[in-house]
């Protein structure tokens, strides 16, 4: 089948060395500096942190990166960042109820959440970024392309759907049965780390699936409407079907695919998913995105 409009990538790369993290994310020092704050947008003390590199820019337009369900920065970025962030700026939040962002007395929604990512970007001042979201974040950045278009100058949707049928057979008996003993225990250490106390642990799992229990198509005109160009990526293992990314990358205006060996995660070295410490696939990964956002 010929695709137009689409690269279809199996990526089996070997990169140079990894570089070393430490549990606040810090990148090699000569390369990569961060500072973090909290931004008052939309009665939320929103948490973010910035990533510099230390000796200037090859992309000037900033990064916007969205977590995952029950995730943290460090839990879904804590690989990726460091090699993302070598030569641009890169700017990760943390969205309601998770990590440092303290829930507040609001529907918890995809909408809601991609409202705060375009104001995060209006308090830092940014006319203009790409945005990257992994899984619940794939689909706030493709919600933040719609509502704030004037905002998003590229979009990388990893591993999301638009639509309920892009899930793997099974996907939503398991989600309606879900309980907190299915939630990863990696997301639960690394909240645990920022919130001991375990009511946090379980608020955050009764959020985020009921969330994505209540999930609805997102409307297919909605998605033709995006004019951003959309590097749409997965694993071939994935949660989200082949099918349905490339579906994606077809409705979209200006769309592209790269399927990358892999699982749910794990080819950004998302914690619950990295199959191996030692894995190249982030750096993969990295060499990727950084490809599609600096095409001009």
């Amino acid at each position: 089948m010929k695709l137009t409009q689409t690269v279809l990538l199996a990526v089996s790369l070997l990169c140079l060395g990894a570089c070393a993290h430490s549990s606040k994310l810090q990148a090699k020092a000569a390369e990569v500096k961060m500072q973090s704050s909290y931004a008052s947008v939309n009665g939320l003390k929103l948490y973010y942190e910035i990533y510099e590199p230390t000796e200037g820019l090859k992309n000037p337009v900033p990064l916007l990166l969205l977590h995952g369900g029950g995730s943290t920065i460090e839990s879904n970025w804590a690989k990726f960042i460091p090699l993302i962030a070598k030569h641009r700026k890169v700017i990760a939040m943390e969205e309601q109820g998770h990590g440092h962002t303290v829930a507040i007395d609001r529907p918890f929604t995809f909408d809601n959440s991609a409202h705060d990512a375009a104001a995060l970007l209006d308090y830092l001042k940014i006319d203009k970024a790409d945005v990257m979201g992994f899984s619940n974040g794939g689909t706030i950045a493709l919600r933040v392309a719609h509502f704030a278009p004037n905002k998003v100058n590229k979009l990388v949707i990893a591993s999301a759907q638009y639509r309920r049928d892009g899930m793997f057979k099974g996907f939503w008996d398991g989600m309606n049965k879900a309980s907190m003993a299915n939630m990863p225990k990696e997301l639960l250490a690394a909240d645990r780390k920022i919130n001991p106390d375990p009511k946090h642990q379980e608020q955050l799992f009764l959020q985020d699936s009921r969330r994505m229990q209540g999930f609805k198509d997102i409307p297919e005109k909605e998605i033709k409407s995006i004019t951003a160009p959309t590097l749409v990526l997965l694993g071939d293992q994935d949660a989200i079907t082949v099918e349905h990314a490339l579906r994606m990358s077809r409705t979209v205006q200006h769309g592209r695919l790269a399927v990358l060996p892999g699982t749910h995660g794990s080819y950004i070295g998302e914690v619950a998913a990295t199959p191996s410490e030692n894995s190249k696939m982030p750096e993969a990964t990295a060499i990727v995105v950084s490809e599609f956002l600096d095409l001009r």
